[in-house]
């Protein structure tokens, strides 16, 4: 993920839309009795949670398969490892470094 869409994605104020989702109803009723025990306010920001935690993995995992494939394909091309190596760190740094800065 980009260093400017993980930076949103941490705003505690951004932009919220109101949704309809059909649940059983145990699993409200699961969601509010440990949304206090994990300390939670309520059982919906218990659910974007879980729905948050979801989506970062798929993110991740579909974000990370291509610059996989893309890797091999370079490879597969001729494009040794030590400029792959060279130019995935001219990508990672400045994210990493973006990161630490307020």
């Amino acid at each position: 993920m980009k260093a400017d869409a993980l930076k949103k994605r941490l705003d505690r104020d951004r932009p919220m839309t109101t949704i309809t989702i059909r649940m059983p109803e145990d699993v409200i009723e699961d969601l509010k009795r440990i949304a206090p025990l994990l300390g939670f306010s309520g059982y919906q920001p218990l659910a974007r949670a879980y729905i948050g935690q979801g989506l970062r993995v798929d993110l991740e995992r579909l974000e990370g398969d291509y610059v996989s494939e893309l890797i091999a394909s370079l490879r597969r091309h001729g494009v040794s490892d030590e400029v792959l190596q060279a130019a995935l760190q001219e990508v990672i740094e400045p994210l990493t470094s973006g990161l630490s800065n307020p």
